[in-house]
């Protein structure tokens, strides 16, 4: 994958709700959703769920098919996939970093008490 076609999908992705979006027809399977399902499953209104689709689909991450009068939407795994690969492929230095990473999350903070 290209530097720059991971960006585009990097930006389309660093927005919330496109985010939702994706995510939502990720978890919907290879059938995808049609456009209204996807609206009742978002609560995005249809001119904004346009756009945010239009913005996916240009960053080659949703693709859709027409059937009769109904848009079905489809998160595109295979440039997904890409998209993991090129961010993973020199994951752990090139060692082996074995089913389970050994990277670990910093510990959370725990939140100063306001000082009278």
């Amino acid at each position: 994958m290209k530097p720059s076609v991971a960006i585009d999908a990097l930006k389309a992705l660093a927005h919330a709700h496109r985010l939702q979006v994706y995510r939502v027809l990720v978890q919907a399977g290879a059938d995808g959703l049609t456009v209204g399902a996807l609206q009742s499953a978002t609560g995005h209104a249809g001119a904004t769920l346009t756009h945010h689709l239009n913005a996916l689909r240009r960053a080659g991450l949703v693709n859709d098919r027409r059937d009769g009068r109904s848009i079905w939407c489809r998160a595109d795994y295979a440039h997904m996939n890409a998209l993991l690969a090129y961010l993973t492929e020199n994951c752990c230095g090139g060692k082996d970093c074995g089913p389970v990473s050994t990277c670990a999350p910093a510990p959370a903070r725990a939140k100063r008490k306001a000082l009278p």
